[in-house]
């Protein structure tokens, strides 16, 4: 599978790199005398030389003095380590809030060299159109990004509304593109614990292309539900937050993916199935799945994840093959990436010290792409239409009405359902509040840390405002705070005390073309523009990132005091993971994939 123009294949490749190997023709570079950090074997070989042609590895060996000719590149590993490229396993770059290119462009640097991307965000919001633009951006990049085409859009059918529906025909269409692996997380278990034919058919169509089917079983149960989704045909699972999860898995085939995000700290909690239970490590793979620009630029991307992983007690031979080959294998690419092996692709990294693992050198298809912290290349943007830069659509200008919400006729109080956010994972609790009725109306209670949520549409323009109540941000005064990133079916997510500031946001993010604003006291605190899809910014990183902190730090000045409180803002509507959701169709009660009323 080609990821650009300039990488021959294996077999296009294969005279010259046994030409090099064999001493008969020079090489392109040479890495001298380094650690060669072998994933196959699990072991590090001191004293070795690697030699690159065509952007593939073509030889390691002790010595590979006789591929050195006058125009090859010599570079001097100087007894550092040379590890592969790290992999991530499973990601979706909208999470960043960056363009495929300014992903890249951020994360290079960390020693990434190749990523496995769901742009199931995009799908949501354009469509196949949209899927196929991150595509192609992808495939104009430096390193390898490889595309799943989404399996759910929506995620839950029948418990929100998105701007466009992914099909079966759509899913057997994009088999047929160069950049696609395999089908992105099957959020909609119970759709194939049912058996429903439309998730069949997606399995089917990418099962038939002989690609990898992703998976995504976010419940506890591990009873007859789970045994049917493993009979459906998913193939790994990043969702465990257990050892316990991570086991069933395994013992049932999958590939368990650990995840460790800017909100995610899955893999603490799970590794010791390998580190104490001494299960093979070869089903396990490291992750990142949601990681925004913030803790790219300040903190890493798969070289955070392997550094955790290691801090958890893992060996660092058994993390790195969790973020190198096991991956590879996973997605049938082992002949193709994730270890210094003679014909795979020449990605490498040189570092002094394999337990902190600082990337000194990054070497992709055979090319030095990053060097002390700095990136050396480009990272070329697609051309993005006007259909990808006008997504929102409100219908109509909102008002503080739009944001009430009426109690039931001659009611002293109510008790509400309240969405419960818990800190650094993905589930919310199903909480109960008694709440007093004022003139009618049920009013947001900061003094109890129970704020207003509100869901906007904003793909069709019908000006529907879906209200109810969330606990944990802690936030005081009055303030809102809104985002077009709603996971997954990306309307408009408005949280709030205040109503007249809830209304204020959706009209700022209106305005703006869509992405995050934080107001108090009727001023606008901080924004981060969105204007591709409403998720994604094409400026580089490092601007996005300086207006995601300040962003967090608004968060912060209304009261929050989460652990990336943000992305539990941008979930709020993500409608299979339990226990209790919003959408545009109402409150979803996801233990039991069913609307449900505010008030009991």
């Amino acid at each position: 599978m080609e990821q650009n123009n300039t990488l021959k294949s294996w077999p296009e490749a294969a005279p010259r790199l046994i030409a090099v190997a064999a001493g008969r023709a020079p090489a392109d570079t040479v890495i001298r005398q380094g650690r060669w950090v072998n994933v196959q074997s699990r072991e590090v070989l001191d004293g070795y030389d690697i030699a690159i042609a065509e952007g593939r590895f073509a030889a390691i060996a002790p010595d590979l003095s006789a591929a050195i000719g006058p125009d090859t590149e010599v570079i001097e590993a100087n007894g550092r380590y040379m590890l592969p490229g790290l992999i991530d396993g499973h990601m979706h770059i909208e999470s960043g809030m960056l363009t495929p290119a300014e992903f890249a462009a951020a994360v290079i640097p960390h020693g990434t060299t190749a990523m496995f991307t769901d742009p199931h965000e995009i799908a949501n919001v354009l469509g196949l159109e949209g899927v196929r633009m991150m595509h192609d951006e992808a495939l104009m990049q430096p390193v390898s990004i490889f595309t799943q085409m989404p399996s759910c859009a929506p995620s839950a059918p029948g418990l929100e509304t998105t701007g466009f529906e992914i099909s079966a025909a759509d899913v057997a269409e994009a088999m047929t593109w160069p950049g696609i692996v395999g089908l992105g997380e099957m959020m909609n278990f119970p759709g194939v614990i049912a058996a429903d034919p439309k998730m069949l058919a997606e399995i089917a169509a990418t099962q038939n292309a002989r690609k990898t089917v992703g998976g995504h079983y976010a419940s506890p149960d591990k009873g007859a539900p789970f045994r049917a989704y493993l009979a459906g045909g998913p193939a790994d699972d990043h969702e465990g937050t257990r050892e316990e999860d991570a086991i069933a898995r395994v013992r049932n085939g999958m590939r368990s993916m650990m995840r460790l995000g800017s909100a995610w700290y899955d893999v603490k909690t799970q590794i010791t199935a390998v580190t104490e239970k001494g299960l093979d490590p070869r089903n396990f793979i490291l992750c990142t799945d949601d990681s925004h620009s913030g803790t790219l630029v300040a903190e890493g991307h798969m070289n955070r994840v392997y550094r955790h992983a290691v801090s958890c007690g893992c060996p660092p031979l058994v993390a790195l093959q969790m973020c190198t080959v096991n991956t590879a294998t996973h997605f049938g690419l082992e002949r193709e990436l994730g270890s210094i092996a003679p014909g795979r692709r020449a990605d490498v990294i040189l570092s002094s010290d394999l337990v902190t693992l600082p990337v000194e050198q990054v070497i992709a298809r055979g090319v030095t792409v990053a060097k002390d912290g700095k990136r050396l290349v480009d990272c070329p943007h697609y051309d993005w239409p006007r259909s990808a830069r006008d997504t929102v659509h409100l219908g109509k200008r909102l008002a503080a009405g739009d944001f009430a919400i009426g109690a039931p006729e001659g009611a002293n109080t109510v008790t509400a359902r309240v969405i419960g956010v818990i800190e650094n994972q993905a589930p919310t609790k199903a909480l109960t509040a008694e709440m007093a009725v004022t003139d009618g109306k049920v009013e947001a209670d900061p003094a109890r840390d129970l704020a207003q949520i509100a869901l906007v549409e904003r793909h069709r323009g019908t000006g529907g405002v879906v209200n109810g109540f969330v606990s944990g941000f802690g936030y005081k005064g009055r303030m809102a705070m809104g985002s077009t990133v709603a996971h997954d079916s990306h309307h408009m997510i408005v949280v709030g005390t205040d109503r007249e500031m809830m209304a204020a946001v959706a009209n700022r993010l209106g305005e703006m073309g869509g992405g995050i604003t934080v107001w108090k006291d009727g001023a606008e605190l901080a924004s981060v523009p969105l204007p591709i899809a409403g998720l994604m910014s094409d400026d580089p990183a490092e601007t996005v990132a300086a207006r995601a902190d300040r962003m967090v730090a608004a968060m912060a000045e209304c009261g929050c005091t989460l652990n990336n409180a943000y992305m539990q803002h941008s979930l709020l509507a993500l409608v299979v993971i339990p226990e209790i959701r919003i959408s545009d169709l109402g409150i979803v009660d996801v233990t039991r994939f069913e609307i449900t009323d505010l008030f009991e």
